[in-house]
This record gives structure tokens, sequence and C-alpha cells, in this order.
């Protein structure tokens, strides 16, 4: 069976890796524990096609290493807690077990705190593997145990020299069939390849096989866009793109136009984009940016999370879009998010000022003692449920954090505050 050229070319040694200079380059720290015979237990987060699988075949190619790879989708806890359990025989047959986890983010809680031991007391050097943050998905205790490495997309030239490479490799390339490329074709799978090398690799392979039907063999800039446009050079986009996506979506909504809202929704959808990841946004979006101004936006985005819950994709879309055009089309206020700030900024600049003794619990004989409590008025005993009372510190009694705007259901707010406080 004919290998992808992908495969074929998979680099053999730390410095046949392309890319990730920032982790793996000369004098870094963790090139230096590699390189003197420590292996880590580690997470590996990058986007597909950066490199991270080459990464780990290198560096457990060691005999001292026994690997076992297993997916988090796939595996179950007997299975992990198995593996785990013949990290002792490996070690008396001189080898360290490696168990290498893909798609580390599907692991689910008690998986995680299964490892936890083993990856402790180092008789087993795990290696997670990520497309998605791990902060998002990994408890804090198993993060805390291994050593987080970021790799990134390809860059243009850690692009380039993997396209030349295979064009001018006579073992596992087409080096032999004498293929070129032009710099406008290189150009244009550079930028369709958006940091995967591994779609790259995919591209130049079948635009080769076009080439070495012309007497010339040279993979033009029309090649490559005819297999763009035929859906055989896709491409997402997981990190330049995926941020200024949802930065756009937000800023739609936030903008108060549903039509753009919900076409950088429909983009990060059909993109392949975490619709978790949109929905836990909305429900952000939902407090920060509407607010008071309208409450129920905040139910709608919670709703609309539950609902995707329960429906899952395909369908999972509709309540998504439901609630992002409810989003953009609400009024707008972030004076509760902004007050926020304020009060922290004052608990920042003055420390744990005393609460006023009266709006304080008397629970104990002390605490009556001390005038806990002692001319608490309680509100629901006045007219309309309110009474003028002090509830913040002395320093900041004239304070006020929570200034509604004269917009949506916040307007009734602000005018509920100015007849209270008029009325004191």
């Amino acid at each position: 069976m004919e290998q992808p050229l992908a495969y074929k070319l998979r680099p053999k040694t730390l410095d046949e890796l392309v890319g990730q200079e920032h982790v793996l380059g000369a004098g870094k720290p963790l090139r230096q524990t590699l390189e003197a015979g420590v292996l880590p237990s580690m997470i590996i987060w990058g986007p597909p096609g950066c490199g991270k699988t080459s990464f780990i075949r290198i560096i457990t190619s060691n005999p001292a290493y026994e690997t076992v790879s297993m997916t988090a989708v796939s595996a179950n806890t007997k299975e992990i807690n198995k593996v785990l359990k013949q990290a002792h025989d490996y070690t008396l047959s001189g080898k360290r077990l490696v168990l290498m986890l893909d798609e580390l983010q599907h692991l689910n809680r008690s998986q995680q705190e299964l490892l936890l031991p083993s990856v402790e007391d180092g008789s087993v050097v795990f290696i997670g593997i990520s497309t998605d943050n791990p902060s998002f998905a990994l408890n804090r205790a198993l993060l805390s145990r291994t050593t987080l490495v970021v790799f990134e997309p390809l860059g243009e030239h850690a692009l380039k020299v993997i396209i030349e490479r295979a064009l001018s490799d006579t073992q596992n390339g087409f080096g032999r069939d004498n293929i070129k490329i032009n710099n406008d074709a290189l150009d244009f799978i550079i930028v369709r390849s958006n940091g995967d090398g591994r779609k790259a690799l995919n591209a130049v392979e079948l635009l080769a096989g076009i080439a070495l039907k012309r007497p010339d063999s040279i993979i033009t800039i029309e090649d490559a866009a005819k297999l763009s446009e035929s859906a055989l050079l896709p491409y997402d986009r997981k990190e330049d793109e995926h941020y200024h996506t949802i930065s756009a979506f937000i800023k739609s909504m936030r903008g108060s136009d549903p039509d753009a809202a919900l076409y950088y929704l429909a983009r990060m959808l059909e993109s392949g984009e975490d619709p978790r990841f949109v929905l836990r946004r909305m429900i952000i979006f939902a407090s920060e940016d509407i607010g008071n101004a309208d409450p129920i936006a905040l139910t709608v985005a919670v709703s609309a999370f539950h609902a995707f819950e329960v429906v899952g994709m395909p369908e999972g879309f509709i309540p998504m879009a439901h609630a992002a055009a409810y989003l953009a089309s609400s009024p707008k206020s972030n004076t509760s998010y902004m007050a926020y700030l304020k009060a922290k900024a004052d608990i920042q600049k003055y420390g744990y000022l005393e609460i006023p003794k009266h709006i304080v619990n008397p629970v104990t004989e002390l605490g009556k003692e001390l005038g806990y409590g002692e001319g608490y008025k309680y509100p629901h005993d006045y007219e309309g449920g309110h009474v003028e009372q002090q509830y913040l510190p002395d320093k900041l009694k004239d304070k006020r954090y929570y200034l509604p705007k004269d917009i949506g259901y916040e307007k009734i707010i602000k005018a509920y505050l100015e007849k209270i406080r008029n009325k004191s």
C-alpha cells in the first residue's frame, strides 16, 4: 500500500523537525532536557499539522521507552487503568512506559484523576496531545504535574521548507521526477494550508500527479487554484482566523447587527469550530454587553447551551442561531460589568474595609456584644420594601458603582433607583 507523502516525509530527528523553534530551538530548556536524556510528562497543545505527532515519535524512539498509544475519545477507564498497572512490569524489564493520549480534550474527570498517582510518582511518562486549550478541559492537578508545550501553526518559512523538501527528496519525495513549482503556486499553497504542514504536503502530492502528466513537470498557480476550487485543498483556520472570526462575531452582536453575527456564526460552525466554545462566548456576552438592558438575554444564551447539549449537531445550529439573533438584536449595556471592575479597583486600592456592624449577622454571643446587627432595618417592614441605611464601608458610603443607562429594561431599573434615593 502506497503511504501518503506526509507520512513518508515525517522527520526522524529534532533537527529535521521544521518549526516550533520557540520551544525546540537550540538552547531552549525543553530541547536541553530532551538532549540530556530526560523525558518529562507533558501536554502538547497545538493546531493540526504543526508537528505534534512527529515530535512525539522522535522523542519516544529511544528503545528504553515502551510507548502505548490511545485516543481519549475511545479509551475507557478500564483500558487506561490496565496500562497504568503494567508500568511496574516495564520498569522491571529496564524500560519506562510512555502513555500517549491523543485528543486529550475528551478525557473525562475520573480518567484524569486515575492518571494523577502514576504521573506524580513518575512510574508513567504521560504525553497528552490536544488541539484545544487544555486549561478548559483538564483539572489543575494534572496540569501542574505536566509540562505544557504549546506548538504554533507553521509559519510561511517552515511551510516553504517542507514543500521544497518534498519536491527535492529523491527517496521519499518527488526528487527523482524533477518536479518544479512556480512561486505563485508555492505562495498559494502556503496561504491555503494556513499553518498545517500535512495539508501542504497533501496538496503537493495531488498537484505533483497533475504536473507529471505535462512535459515541463511544473506545478502552476492555475493547478493550485483549481485544486482549491474542487475542495481538494480544504483549510480550516484554528489560530489567527479562529480569534479573528470570534472577535468579528462578538463585535457584530455588540454592534446590534444580527445579519453579520449570523454570518460569522455560520462561518465558525462550517469550518469546524467547537460549538461549545461559541456558546460559552455568547453566555459571557449576554452579561457583559447586554446585562440588565435585557435580563432575559442571559437566560436565552444559557438555554441555547443546554439545548445544544440535548440536540447536538447537525441540528444544534438552530438554537445557536436563535440565541445569536436575539443577543445581536437586544439593547446593550455594560454597566453591571463596569460596576464590578470599579468595585474591584477599590478593593485593590483600600483592601478589605470594615463592614458596617449593623448589616453583620450576630451569629454568636460575642458578635452581639460587639454590636453586630444592632440597628439593622429590615426593608420589608417599610413602605415600598425599602428603607435608607448604609451598606458600604464608611470610606465608600457615597460611592456609586452601578450607573444604569436609559436603555431597555435598565431604564426601569434606573428610574426605580432614582425614586428610592430621592425618597430618602
